[in-house]
């Protein structure tokens, strides 16, 4: 489908870019009479696009209150001709997706859509505290509960911080990032961006990349505050029982942490797991094992370069893909190894 028709639907938001919108459409493949579900509604640009281009139902799932207020504006615009709207939103994080969904009298569905990424609006929200590049208070909290990357700066011991920094945030000057942190606490305690931006900047060089040398701290503590991995493992666990034969998981992630998860998710759902190396014996049955999924993408499609010039945000992603071809099997702890 292409994502052209998309600012002239109702409830376009124009300041608001759906990644790889067209490449998510194509391998989702919605259709009439589907039930979907958008596991990261955001801004709504996937839910937008699925109901505008098939008379469908489709349940938004996200745990930040401002993303389902959002979502409750829009509804309106999708009518299902009976007095209600085929858009539905649940409060909740995508973790919990089987949950919410029971509660809502839903078993199966037709397509399930994750975006990992951080929404552009909480990104471009000062107040967030996401963002290194504008001043708000150090939050970074997607839902409205739990600590704030400032609770962890200000807190956890220097080894913690530094382990936090370079598993999450893939930093390998951690240990340094983590001892200047620690010092600057001690002067006055770190409660804006703009002062752990600053304390990472002045001991982390820029490189030859062009990436802020504050990135991958930040990565890191957004990671750990927000239990992200941890939520796509439980969202992975779940997400395949969902799927109605013919139903497809379509997940865009944006760094490697995440495209690690999704793909060793996604090649033990379709019994494609590999051995430990080709020369195993153990490589050809761990290939065969029959199950009820099959891969849509055998490498993860990247978006094209007229994407990432117009939306720079998008130069990261990757998509993964796979559909249930019969009923699901798979034991419960398997993808929580």
């Amino acid at each position: 489908m292409n994502a052209a028709f998309l600012p002239h639907d109702p409830g376009h938001d124009p300041g608001h870019v759906p990644v790889m919108l067209a490449e998510v459409m194509e391998y989702l493949a919605p259709r009439d009479g589907g039930r979907y579900v958008d596991g990261t509604f955001g801004g709504g640009g996937y839910a937008r696009a699925i109901l505008a281009g098939c008379d469908c139902q489709l349940w938004g799932i996200d745990r930040d209150p401002a993303a389902i207020a959002r979502g409750q504006a829009l509804a309106p615009a999708f009518p299902d001709g009976h007095g209600a709207s085929r858009l539905h939103l649940l409060h909740g994080g995508f973790a919990d997706m089987a949950g919410l969904l029971a509660d809502a009298g839903i078993a199966q569905v037709d397509g399930i859509v994750l975006d990992l990424g951080v929404s552009s609006y909480q990104i471009d929200e000062a107040a967030r505290g996401f963002s290194f590049r504008m001043d708000g208070p150090l939050d970074m909290r997607m839902a409205d509960t739990g600590p704030t990357a400032a609770d962890v700066v200000n807190t956890l011991p220097e080894g913690e911080l530094a382990d936090i920094i370079y598993h999450y945030g893939e930093e390998r000057l951690s240990r340094r990032v983590a001892r200047a942190i620690v010092a600057a606490r001690a002067e006055a305690p770190l409660l804006r961006t703009a002062q752990l931006a600053d304390v990472v900047r002045s001991v982390v060089r820029p490189d030859r990349s062009g990436i802020d040398p504050a990135t991958r701290t930040f990565q890191g503590l957004r990671i750990h505050v927000n239990d992200e991995l941890g939520q796509i493992t439980r969202m992975l666990d779940a997400a395949p029982r969902l799927l109605a034969p013919g139903g497809r998981l379509v997940v865009v992630s944006f760094h490697s942490l995440e495209d690690r998860l999704v793909k060793q998710a996604m090649a033990r759902a379709a019994g494609r797991m590999p051995a430990p190396s080709r020369h195993d014996p153990r490589a050809m049955t761990a290939r065969a094992a029959p199950t009820g999924f099959t891969l849509l993408t055998g490498r993860p499609i990247r978006p094209g370069e007229e994407e990432t010039r117009r939306n720079p945000r998008a130069r990261s992603a990757r998509l993964r893909a796979m559909e249930c071809i019969a009923p699901p099997s798979i034991p419960a702890s398997e993808t929580a190894e």
